[in-house]
């Protein structure tokens, strides 16, 4: 009401000094019209803040009682809305929709569990915090198109979700525990892993869950960690691998027509992904890097280099240098209260000692060879 009442004056005060009305309701925003409607006694009132309206099918406040009642009666106080709506329709009723037994019991607030049986619950899986490699594992299958229509093969895919590098991978024709035992199995050997080191995160897929995987990871040692159902949020970095995958520019355009053309191709992206991909996440360095405990080195080498530029250039230089630095820990699922009150000089000295036992495995790996 001052708005339109200030606004009205404004006017009048540019009329007087000569100003056309309609150009100066023009630089107000309104039309003359309007300003015409605002004079009027009630033109001062928003009318929109005081509209009341009532949707013609909206319920009556009998048969809005009548659901009420319905919903607590003895016959159908055990039952969700669900439930009710087809019972009443079996006997020849109708009241309402299940949508609208729904929104009144909401409004009500009746729209609790309604049976004896427990809710069904699916928590948020535990976080899991990495501080080094081989310590927190993320993995999942997806689908290669073949030549033939409805016909895959399928892509087992196991990253490490502090140096996302790829440490296992296969391709079977099937869908199966076996396979996944197996390719674990591979990991641990070639990555060196013992007992209780690492944890092992995927969906609730059947082949996640078979019993021969699984009595595998309990002999590996390997702690197991399973999504919500149908959340893939919660499995983000296998489902950000697999987008990776199916979007890079090597991903071909035709299907595969023999297994080994995929598992060819396969082998090329992790080559590449593992190796040359630099990855944002990792401050655009390759997997590889960060796997094998060069990653601190690299720092400070991009470091040095625009602390000279800087030097040569100051004026280009408003704030600090780039942080090439990467983040010490890596969360999965974190929780919204993730304690990350560790020293930092705790945390820089475990993944050193981390780095370092990995380069030296790596070396001794080579020798071996």
């Amino acid at each position: 009401m001052n708005k339109r009442k200030k606004v009205i004056d404004l006017i009048d005060e540019s009329v007087a000094l000569g100003a056309r009305r309609k150009q100066a309701c023009a630089i107000l925003g309104i039309t003359a019209r309007t300003l015409q409607r605002w004079r009027k006694p009630e033109g001062l009132v928003d009318k929109r803040q005081t509209r009341e309206f009532t949707p013609a099918n909206r319920l009556s406040d009998d048969e809005r009682r009548q659901v009420i009642e319905v919903t607590n009666s003895e016959l159908y106080g055990h039952l969700p809305p669900c439930q009710i709506v087809p019972r009443l329709a079996d006997a020849g009723k109708y009241i309402a929709s299940e949508s609208t037994f729904y929104r009144i019991l909401h409004e009500e607030g009746l729209l609790t569990h309604r049976s004896h049986s427990r809710p069904k619950t699916h928590h948020k899986p535990k976080e899991l915090i990495a501080i080094a490699p081989n310590q927190v594992w993320s993995w999942d299958v997806t689908y290669l198109p073949t030549t033939v229509s409805g016909m895959f093969y399928y892509l087992y895919l196991v990253m490490d979700i502090f140096s996302r590098k790829i440490v296992g991978w296969t391709v079977q024709p099937t869908e199966s525990s076996e396979h996944a035992s197996w390719l674990m199995q591979d990991i641990c050997h070639a990555e060196g892993i013992s007992e209780n080191q690492v944890t092992l995160h995927s969906d609730n897929g059947a082949i996640m869950k078979g019993a021969t995987l699984l009595a595998t990871l309990q002999k590996l040692g390997i702690t197991t960690s399973f999504s919500r159902p149908a959340v893939s949020n919660d499995n983000p970095y296998s489902e950000s691998l697999f987008k990776t995958l199916k979007y890079c520019q090597i991903y071909p355009d035709k299907p595969f027509h023999l297994i080994n053309e995929s598992r060819d191709w396969v082998e090329k992206f992790v080559h590449w992904y593992n190796t040359e991909h630099y990855h944002s996440s990792l401050k655009f360095m390759t997997p590889i890097q960060r796997h094998q405990g060069r990653s601190t080195a690299i720092s400070a080498q991009r470091e040095k280099v625009y602390q000279l530029a800087k030097e040569e250039h100051p004026e280009r230089w408003s704030k600090n240098i780039r942080n090439w630095n990467l983040p010490k820990t890596v969360v999965l699922n974190p929780s919204g209260k993730t304690n990350l009150s560790i020293e930092k000089e705790d945390t820089i000295s475990a993944v050193k000692l981390q780095e370092t036992n990995c380069l030296s495995r790596n070396i001794s790996l080579a020798l071996n060879q």
